[in-house]
């Protein structure tokens, strides 16, 4: 059969743990079926889409095979008039929104990498980009999932409208679960009108508490932008984006009361728009996949301040470091190269700054790093709260521990 397991290429590789097998079946029976094989030969079984996150998390405790998403593609329905679409795990996003464009419409997620990026990937790590101060993640914009248990048995949650609430539990479950308790094999998504009209208005020169200060400014003068971000400057300094989108006069009267906020408070802010905003946005997804360390970051808004602080220690132990904020989701990405023999520097920046984000409630994963770095991190730091309550729904979906074993906190 065309899923039939095959010797794995040197590219199956998940967090430094090499396959012995790959599968890609090309249709939900398929997968079905070599799901229901894997479960025969006690095989323990990672699920791979573009391969853009899979990095994120602990490595495997044991790899047998991979099964590959690719030919699970395909949009299977679209209904514009309800704003949904049905969709093969193994589309790109890239590929989603091409499909999407000539009807006016978009799914609200620009996570970097769109042209690898596939759907049931992106809501297995619980995808996001800057859209998210908006628009949420894949989390908030999937309505319904086809998944295929460790059994080899399909199973269906959420439904196909969008005020759908009766077993909307399974598409959320598998948001963020890495491949641990099944595989996604369809997508049920909530669309978006795409905007009329585009601007982003830049405030450069600013401290952390000042980007924060100035996306709150704009909150309190009811200005809704679609993203923001801060990037950074030379000097420990960051560049805010306050992007803007929708119907072209109120994009306008939107950039032009921030811009008139911007200037009552001594700033000097850019406007961009077309080419240009374009380009600012591009290098955010360019900072956010640099070099072969990733850390994502999560702290309470109001203690922006500290956190920046505690990981810019971490990315001046990276060569080409760079600490991006997210100042109104109380979010943050390091990323960088880990040079020879600094894992032990950077394994302790990172310590350092979980410790100071602990007291907040705050957190460091690992989403990318080489082995040398792994050895000396737990990729998850301290685990969560509800650590008995994910084991408990790990062994009721997955009660021989074969899927993904070991990639969550906890060693779930």
């Amino acid at each position: 059969m065309s899923w039939a397991a095959h010797t794995a290429a040197a590219s199956d590789v998940v967090a430094g743990v090499p396959a012995r097998v790959a599968l890609e079946p090309a249709s939900l029976e398929e997968a079905a079926d070599a799901m229901s094989a894997l479960a025969r030969d006690r095989l323990c079984v990672t699920f791979v889409g573009g391969g853009t996150e899979l990095g994120l998390g602990a490595a495997p405790a044991r790899l047998d095979a991979v099964l590959h998403t690719h030919r699970l593609a395909g949009v299977k329905d679209h209904a514009p008039a309800d704003q949904i679409v049905h969709v093969g795990a193994g589309l790109t996003l890239a590929a989603l929104q091409r499909h999407l464009a000539p009807h006016g419409q978009r799914l609200a997620l620009d996570a970097p990498r769109p042209e690898r990026a596939t759907l049931g990937g992106l809501l297995a790590a619980n995808g996001f980009g800057p859209r998210r101060t908006r628009y949420g993640t894949l989390r908030d914009l999937v309505i319904g999932i086809t998944v295929v248990r460790a059994d080899g048995t399909v199973a269906r949650g959420g439904g196909k409208v969008v005020k759908n609430v009766a077993g909307f539990d399974l598409p959320r479950l598998f948001c963020g679960s890495l491949g641990t308790l099944g595989l996604v094999a369809e997508v049920i998504l909530r669309l978006h009108p795409l905007p009329e009209a585009s601007e982003t208005v830049v405030v450069p020169g600013l401290s952390a508490v000042e980007a924060r200060g100035v996306a709150r400014a704009a909150a309190a003068a009811f200005l809704e932008p679609t993203a923001a971000i801060a990037l950074p400057e030379e000097g420990g300094r960051f560049r805010l984006l306050l992007r803007f989108e929708g119907f072209g006069p109120g994009v306008k009267d939107q950039a032009d009361r921030l811009a008139a906020l911007a200037v009552a408070e001594g700033r000097r802010p850019e406007r961009l728009a077309g080419a240009d905003e374009a380009a600012a946005w591009a290098r955010h997804d360019a900072l956010r996949t640099a070099g072969d360390v990733w850390l994502k970051a999560a702290f309470v808004p109001a203690a922006i301040d500290a956190a920046a602080a505690s990981l810019a220690e971490a990315g001046r132990a990276l060569r080409g470091g760079a600490l991006l904020l997210y100042p109104t989701l109380g979010l943050a990405w390091v990323t960088g190269t880990l040079e020879d023999g600094a894992a032990p520097a950077v394994a302790a920046a990172v310590e350092a700054a979980r410790g100071a984000l602990r007291a907040g409630h705050g957190s460091v994963v690992v989403a990318a790093a080489p082995t040398a770095l792994r050895a000396r991190l737990d990729a998850w730091g301290t685990a969560p709260g509800g650590l008995a309550v994910m084991q408990r729904l790990k062994h009721e979906l997955d009660p021989d521990g074969r899927l993904a074993p070991g990639r969550l906190a906890g060693g779930i």
